[in-house]
């Protein structure tokens, strides 16, 4: 069993949670309004990057959880696709005692001054390469659809 939660203010990373969750047969759930199911194997915690962090909440849900012995799989996007919102989440959970066992970023889009960046990211590409993780992460080569 595999649970997949996600903080997205934009709607980038949701649309990663949603193509995780559709491949791995489960849901994709909101941080703000879920909490840890004690019988997933692996937990997939996905957010945005907000000044070189996750997502406020997700810190939030991070700090409360309990993730010892936790094997987690972690996604996000961000405007320079460079992943540091992941590196923070990941230190966060080893100091939690949880077990991170990849990573997967991508660019998403962001307004920024009224200029957009990024414009159709995550796009198809990304989406493919997120639901590959997802089965990468899972042990699955392939989950019939």
């Amino acid at each position: 069993m595999y649970q997949v939660l996600y903080y997205s203010m934009g709607g980038n990373t949701k649309k990663l949670a949603d193509a995780i969750a559709k491949e791995l047969k489960t849901g994709a759930e909101d941080v703000r309004t879920s909490s840890l199911n004690a019988e997933a194997e692996i937990v997939f915690l996905g957010t945005g990057c907000y000044g070189g962090k996750p997502g406020q909440d997700m810190s939030k849900f991070i700090a409360s959880g309990d993730f010892q012995g936790r094997k987690v799989a972690l996604f996000g996007t961000s405007g320079g696709g460079l992943g540091m919102e992941l590196k923070v989440m990941a230190e966060a959970l080893k100091g939690k005692g949880a077990r991170v066992i990849g990573s997967y970023d991508c660019k998403g889009k962001v307004l920024l001054t009224f200029n957009l960046y990024n414009r159709g990211h995550p796009d198809v590409a990304d989406i493919e390469a997120a639901r590959k993780f997802a089965r990468e992460m899972s042990g699955l080569q392939s989950i019939k659809k």
